[in-house]
């Protein structure tokens, strides 16, 4: 038998959260507005692709406006995930006591605030050329069925991948004006990041998600999870690798992944499978890796 896992609730009501009304507060929550880790996830990929096509100073304002409409559309996914999965979320003891699930917020409500979030995302839609455009309407599919795929298949978070990193091939032709086979490198490298650092977060559910039927990575991986993390995490670093060298064939230029590989290795070797808030910081610190891949990213696209 293993040892449970200490679960990490996905709503709490603490620091400044806790002054504001009920109502405001479950809006917030229901956004995830309070846990802004999500966000910085799907900001990231988009801000490498706008740094390693080289336009990131001459073009600084499309990662202000990447980082609204990650914001937005973050808060939207969020809202449209916790509708669809309302019934799931209750037979999981991180999050029985999210606002749907718990019936803080009616459907209703939930719908509208969805809505309003699509329109902030809208206002960021307008700002970009015509290709980019396309590019971002295209994601719309994608996005609509992540919610279903943990019925249907024991890998979401490849699914998950192909959402979260779709920034990827919006942000090279809203920069660039342009398609370009790097930023394919670049979304590749991307999914299996994302597989990577979601098979982790998953890690906290897994006995909750076997009850309730849920699959995910984590299961499928079972004691193999630590290893196929570090799978996954050294096939990004081969992928960013192959996107680096098509705009500077060098290996000076390689070198500018180490921190991020550093950070890999981090996170696969002080993994502690059953310990749930111990995943939940891992998780958590890829802010910083997809921090730390944009200054690659920087540092490559300024100087090629």
């Amino acid at each position: 038998m293993s040892a449970p896992i200490d679960i990490v609730p996905d709503s709490e009501h603490r620091g400044l959260l806790s002054y504001l009304p009920q109502r405001v507060r479950d809006l917030i929550q229901l956004a995830r507005f309070d846990r802004p880790i999500g966000l910085w996830l799907l900001y990231w990929p988009g801000a490498w692709a706008i740094a390693l096509s080289g336009n990131a100073l001459t073009r600084w304002d499309l990662l202000l406006w990447f980082l609204l409409g990650a914001t937005a559309m973050r808060g939207a996914g969020c809202v449209f995930n916790d509708i669809v999965d309302r019934d799931l979320d209750r037979k999981v003891a991180r999050t029985r006591e999210r606002p749907v699930a718990s019936g803080r917020v009616s459907l209703t409500l939930a719908w509208a605030w969805l809505g309003a979030l699509c329109l902030v995302g809208l206002v960021v839609l307008v700002r970009l050329n015509p290709l980019a455009v396309l590019v971002a309407l295209a994601s719309l599919a994608p996005v609509a069925a992540y919610p279903f795929m943990k019925r249907i298949t024991w890998w979401p978070q490849a699914w998950l991948g192909i959402v979260f990193s779709w920034a990827c091939l919006v942000g090279w032709p809203a920069a660039a004006g342009r398609m370009d086979p790097t930023m394919f490198w670049l979304y590749a490298g991307s999914i299996c990041w994302v597989i990577g650092y979601d098979t982790i977060y998953a890690l906290q559910d897994v006995e909750d998600d076997a009850l309730a039927g849920v699959k995910s990575s984590a299961r499928a991986l079972g004691a193999h999870a630590r290893m196929g993390i570090g799978l996954f995490y050294s096939a990004a670093l081969v992928l960013w690798s192959a996107a680096i060298w098509r705009e500077r064939p060098d290996a000076l230029a390689l070198a500018a992944l180490s921190p991020v590989a550093c950070h890999f290795l981090w996170q696969v070797a002080g993994l502690k499978r059953e310990d749930g808030k111990d995943a939940l910081m891992r998780f958590r610190s890829n802010r910083f890796a997809g921090l730390l891949m944009f200054l690659a990213c920087l540092v490559v696209g300024t100087a090629a």
